[in-house]
């Protein structure tokens, strides 16, 4: 496949499902996790901050640097890959659904509306005890750790941590999206981290035609239709002019 057969294979498909990583919000300022652990956050390891019994075992710590990630994201704006995407969905309707692994909300910023956030929201608490969701309050009026408005009890971080299972709804929702897409989008996503990046495998299995944007080789790109190596937004023009 070269590009003029994916830019006709994604114009004529019903069906489109899309997985974004943090590539996506690379271009707006957005550090991955990993690369964010700088300065003061140096001295920590990703399991120090982001799993269930750092959590735990420190709160405070782990809140303060979801509250100064929260923050940043805050501050950053979606970039042209986030609005051409929402620019797509409008286009595809009901046969659109877009799955992140990014939990920043710049999808939702943009304009998306069939979304599905496989790992979280940072802008976003859930209750540790009945489990109802709210946005956090604008960074500067935030004091972690929030409460819950419906029973006070303590909120956490409402993100997937290393060693939690997706939330069921989401993935079933994308797995089936998948399956049933006539052409996928993988989008600047390593390919490393599943059950998300099983997801090009069920199009694939069906016979459907998944196309990767990434400006390097990733571990899925043996398998993909077509490969374009650009970053998010750049690839996102060439399919969608």
């Amino acid at each position: 496949m070269n590009l003029q057969q994916a830019r006709d294979a994604l114009r004529s498909a019903r069906r489109v499902a899309v997985l974004t990583g943090a590539g996506v919000s690379a271009e707006s300022g957005i550090p991955t996790f990993r690369d964010a652990m700088s300065g003061h956050w140096s001295r920590f390891r990703p399991e120090d901050l982001a799993s269930p019994e750092a959590y735990y075992r420190d709160p405070e710590t782990v809140w303060q640097w979801y509250a100064g990630r929260y923050a940043d994201v805050t501050r950053a704006q979606p970039n042209r890959a986030h609005t051409l995407l929402a620019q797509l969905e409008r286009e595809k309707a009901e046969g659109f659904l877009l799955a992140t692994q990014n939990v920043d909300g710049l999808h939702t910023r943009a304009g998306s509306g069939r979304l599905v956030e496989l790992h979280g929201n940072l802008t976003t608490a859930r209750c540790e005890a009945c489990g109802a969701v709210a946005p956090l309050p604008s960074p500067g009026a935030f004091t972690p750790p929030p409460s819950c408005s419906a029973c006070q009890g303590r909120m956490r971080p409402n993100i997937v941590w290393f060693g939690e299972f997706l939330p069921e709804d989401a993935l079933a929702a994308a797995t089936g999206a998948f399956q049933r897409a006539d052409v996928a989008l993988i989008i600047g996503t390593s390919g490393a981290v599943y059950p998300a990046a099983g997801l090009a495998f069920e199009t694939l299995r069906e016979g459907g035609t998944v196309i990767e944007v990434n400006p390097e080789e990733t571990e899925l790109t043996p398998y993909m239709t077509f490969s374009l190596r650009q970053v998010a937004s750049g690839g996102l023009a060439s399919l969608c002019p």
